[in-house]
């Protein structure tokens, strides 16, 4: 049996939850499949109608759901709250995209008469949903990136059903979205295989999912190392199958000492509320800063480290990540970095942390290019701003890097623009990394490691195509091509 914790106080709850083996993990799958056969032919206005009750399910239970995580992951009211509404904001979104017919955009390349190359066939360019998805969810986000968040909402709208992993750090809170989605279901005359939930400790019941061949594609928010995992049992397969990981990154934040100064201590302060933000539980957490050495840099860390200092991090979901933080800040510790602020704690609420390290150390020290997951950040020193190039290319790939003090177009800053988004998915040049914008430009996946398909992205309308394949029709019957794009 599972058994679920709460976090402030580290004791479990009175309920328990079943383990999931194979058994489970092949009904779970083979019932979706069976709902897929049906879903994938549907149109945007059916796809839209699941997804809008599933967002007033949610919000009509808002009170019990936020009540459960706030006490299985103790990331408070308010912040759960919040995320709540961007749960049911973002399946609102996708039912706009559903009926709005995204899912079956398609290019018309009419016939043009004449021998090849420039004569050719009439040919249609449109997407079909890949098939059942294995959606993993994640630790700090438990709702929307869990059972109904982004994944499972673009999918659905897609066309596609869903197998859902639920995450060990608020198995509660997950089964209750479950029940809710299935009464929805219910409700709406739809198979309960379109949305399908299993759940287990360790590795096992994760890696029999995205193994199984019933899977099409699989969606991951989480660790580099569990997302390496999947993504490489994925790719072992008789017959592989896309795997769209969101993993680790440091997001690095990159500032001219004139940007520093005139920033002063409100940027200061607003760089720590979001190094400690969600006590840095955030996968925009900055956990890097570059700096070249000045007066002015030199002013603003010493207003950053008294800002740091006065935060009060709540406690982390789980201890295994309190302790995964501990470890981490003195990795970085062993490899050269110098704390500027660091006290070690046996309370569960982590006191922030805020170290440093000349470039140098930092691009020779692999170490220092992991992410930290917590509130704790990286200060790099630089002496240039070659140097400062030549930290991003060490860090290698990045969901964000932020660059304060762009604003004129100099030589310098255009080099460190093509630096920042030859790394990262997403270059911020105002305000901080956490946050991330559920709309049409967004784009959340960068290079490795920070995700496995640096060219998709998990928030934000493009989400959709993880879960659509373009086929080409080529010269199509009248009826077929009179279908727009839509199934037939």
């Amino acid at each position: 049996m599972l058994q679920s914790t709460d976090a402030r106080t580290g004791q479990s709850l009175a309920t328990s939850l079943p383990a999931c083996g194979t058994s489970e993990v092949n009904a779970a799958v083979n019932a979706a499949q069976a709902a897929f056969d049906a879903w994938q032919d549907s149109d945007g206005n059916q796809r839209a109608a699941l997804l809008n009750a599933l967002a007033a399910a949610i919000e009509a239970d808002r009170e019990t759901l936020v009540s459960l995580a706030d006490q299985e992951t103790g990331l408070g009211a308010g912040r759960l709250n919040g995320e709540l509404d961007r749960t049911a904001f973002q399946l609102r979104r996708f039912a706009h995209l559903a009926a709005q017919g995204a899912a079956f955009a398609f290019t018309d390349d009419l016939a043009v008469a004449g021998a090849p190359p420039a004569g050719h066939p009439a040919m249609m360019r449109v997407r079909v949903p890949l098939g059942p998805v294995a959606m993993f969810s994640a630790s700090n986000f438990p709702f929307a990136f869990s059972v109904l968040g982004g994944d499972t909402a673009s999918a659905l709208a897609a066309g596609c059903s869903v197998v859902v992993k639920a995450h060990c750090g608020h198995l509660l809170t997950s089964q209750r979205v479950f029940e809710l989605s299935q009464a929805v279901l219910k409700n709406l005359h739809l198979p309960a295989g379109l949305m399908q939930m299993v759940q287990g400790e360790g590795n096992e019941v994760g890696l029999l999912l995205i193994q199984h061949p019933g899977i099409a594609v699989g969606a991951f928010t989480g660790s580099t190392r569990g997302g390496a995992a999947l993504r490489d049992a994925s790719r072992a397969r008789a017959v592989p199958i896309p795997f769209s990981g969101e993993l680790g990154s440091i997001n690095p934040v990159v500032a001219t000492p004139e940007a520093l100064q005139a920033g002063g201590e409100t940027l200061a302060q607003n760089l720590a509320a979001s190094i400690a933000l969600g006590c840095g539980q955030f996968c925009t957490n900055p956990g890097l800063l570059v700096f070249e050495r000045s007066a002015a840099s030199s002013a603003f860390v010493a207003q950053l480290t008294q800002a740091l200092a006065a935060q009060q991090p709540h406690v982390m979901l789980t201890q295994g990540m309190r302790k995964a933080l501990d470890a981490g800040v003195q990795a970085q510790l062993q490899a050269g970095a110098k704390a500027l602020l660091h006290e070690v704690v046996d309370s569960r609420n982590p006191r922030p942390s805020l170290l440093e390290v000349d470039a140098s150390t930092f691009i020779a020290h692999a170490p220092l290019h992991e992410e930290v997951f917590g509130p704790t950040s990286l200060i790099v020193w630089s002496d240039s701003s070659e140097q400062t190039r030549q930290v991003l290319r060490a860090v290698g790939g990045s969901l964000t890097v932020t660059l304060w003090g762009m604003s004129q177009d100099t030589p310098a800053h255009r080099d460190l623009v093509r630096a920042a988004a030859s790394i990262a998915g997403r270059v911020l040049f105002a305000g901080v990394p956490t946050g991330v914008a559920v709309t049409a430009a967004q784009q959340h996946g960068g290079p490795w490691p920070s995700s496995t398909e640096p060219m998709s992205t998990s928030v934000g309308d493009a989400a959709m195509d993880r879960f659509l394949r373009p086929v080409c029709l080529q010269d199509m019957p009248t009826w077929l091509s009179g279908l727009q794009g839509k199934p037939c």
